[in-house]
């Protein structure tokens, strides 16, 4: 019998990857910025949404944003005085722990402060993120649903019945107390009664300025994460989507 011609064996070692020369035209990249604005600025993200990056990534095009790897941005800057690419700059890279990104501008410390202090959203909250309130649905119809939905309403763990065609909460239900850490189901539940529970904003943890050297702490430091993987697979790193813009005069 003929061998099939599905039957194949694809070595996973094949697979592209990141590569070195992507690594180092970002860590030019990030450089050319250090040579070109006044000011490097470390933020952090609380509840990343993709819309809302893409919002600030739009009102900053006259500045740069660097978000991804942390490794990647402390090799460009220098972990050390001895390795720094500029004085200081170490110092930088000593916050890149956790969740948090760079900010290239010619913008004074005060209007980025002004700023990002303005650029808050609430939304709703996914699993793994706490609850800040309690939520409980009382017993009784739920005429924001369609009839199709019961069946969806039930599966998240709502004790739901169709009732002439209604859908219907046979019984009071608590979804969360506050504190607790929402599960896929609780965040769907509250997504579909319209609780938002989730806070996005950007916080300004410290800025380096490039005339002087000096490096300032502005706010705690976030919570440090475990170490990368030296090997990154592809996709893991978001910094190729900085913003791109003009210096400011």
């Amino acid at each position: 019998m003929p061998k099939s011609k599905r039957d194949k064996k694809v070595s996973l070692t094949k697979t592209p990857k990141k590569g070195l020369e992507f690594k180092q035209n970002l860590i030019g990249e990030l450089r050319k910025s250090v040579d070109i604005y006044k000011y490097v600025y470390i933020f952090s993200i609380a509840n990343v949404r993709n819309n809302r990056l893409k919002d600030i990534r739009n009102a900053w095009k006259h500045s740069r944003i660097f978000f991804g790897k942390n490794k990647v941005m402390m090799v460009a800057l220098g972990r050390s005085p001895a390795d720094e690419y500029k004085e200081n700059l170490h110092q930088v890279s000593k916050h890149l722990r956790g969740e948090v990104g760079l900010l290239f501008s010619n913008r004074t410390k005060a209007e980025v402060l002004d700023w990002f202090a303005e650029f808050k959203e609430v939304d709703f909250a996914r699993s793994g993120n706490k609850a800040t309130f309690t939520v409980g649905l009382d017993q009784g119809p739920l005429e924001q649903f369609p009839h199709s939905m019961e069946p969806q309403l039930r599966q998240l763990g709502l004790p739901t019945a169709l009732k002439k065609g209604v859908v219907t909460l046979i019984s009071d239900y608590e979804v969360c107390k506050e504190g607790d850490v929402l599960t896929p189901e609780q965040a769907r539940i509250l997504k579909l009664f319209g609780y938002k529970m989730a806070e996005f904003k950007v916080t300004i943890r410290s800025v380096w300025c490039a005339e002087t050297g000096d490096f300032e702490q502005l706010t705690g430091d976030v919570a440090e994460q475990p170490e990368e993987e030296e090997e990154e697979e592809e996709g893991d790193v978001d910094l190729a989507e900085e913003s791109n813009g003009e210096t400011e005069d």
